[in-house]
């Protein structure tokens, strides 16, 4: 027989048959997605949960118990609503449930990727207390040290957010300097080597502060009290 003969009775694979066999696949495949996902989803928040409130704790000394709000141009509201424009916070109360001072997110582009932050807020001081790296992709001993240096970490003690007489923008910027270079409580010393990611802390925390900060103390009563509109 010749090989023309046997080319004529090899079996054919049906394309209609093969493109059912492939969709039924990617169907599958889909529907693996979406059920692993809405299986992680609850892991994921309760996981992002914990660390949240275990961050709120090292960056408000002192802390307790901390209820969540959306904090914006609208007012203060629980975080629960939806639909808000806003960002949300987090106060955080002592055992006798005084405010001792609110969380805040921020966010910035370092040397690597977006580094993302918490950081606290005390209204009585009106000053930056710590901050916590939650993500970041910084480069291992220079970039990195951001979340661990303890003379980089000082910075954030006491770090100047006062208001100006207006009460709508801080009275001074919150700036990062070269590192050795620091002589206002405003300024944020900077890591040698690793000046990228320092001066982008020192912009998330001055863009946040210019942003939220007059909003916190406008809305101070509610927060002292833990109610929001």
């Amino acid at each position: 027989m010749s090989s023309a003969e046997q080319s004529q009775i090899q079996p054919q694979t049906p394309s209609f048959a093969m493109l059912r066999t492939l969709g039924g696949i990617a169907m599958l495949s889909g529907l693996l997605v979406v059920l692993v996902f809405q299986y992680t989803q609850p892991i994921i928040e309760e996981n992002k949960r914990i660390a949240i409130e275990q961050a709120v704790s090292r960056v408000i000394p002192g802390v307790v118990s901390k209820k969540d709000f959306i904090l914006g141009p609208d007012g203060l509201f629980d975080a629960g609503v939806k639909d808000l424009k806003g960002e949300k916070v987090y106060a955080a109360y002592d055992a006798k449930g005084e405010l001792k001072g609110v969380a805040l997110e921020a966010a910035a582009t370092g040397y690597q990727d977006v580094i993302r932050i918490l950081y606290g807020y005390n209204q009585d001081c009106q000053c930056v207390t710590g901050i916590k790296v939650l993500k970041m992709a910084e480069t291992p001993g220079l970039g990195d040290k951001i979340a661990f240096d303890p003379d980089f970490l000082k910075n954030f003690e006491a770090l100047d957010a006062r208001l100006n007489e207006a009460k709508n923008a801080l009275e001074n910027t919150i700036v990062t300097v070269k590192h050795g270079t620091k002589r206002e409580q405003w300024e944020i010393d900077s890591i040698s080597c690793a000046t990228i990611s320092s001066k982008a802390i020192g912009r998330m925390i001055n863009d946040s502060g210019q942003r939220m900060f007059p909003l916190i103390i406008k809305h101070l009563d509610e927060l002292r009290a833990g109610q929001a509109n």
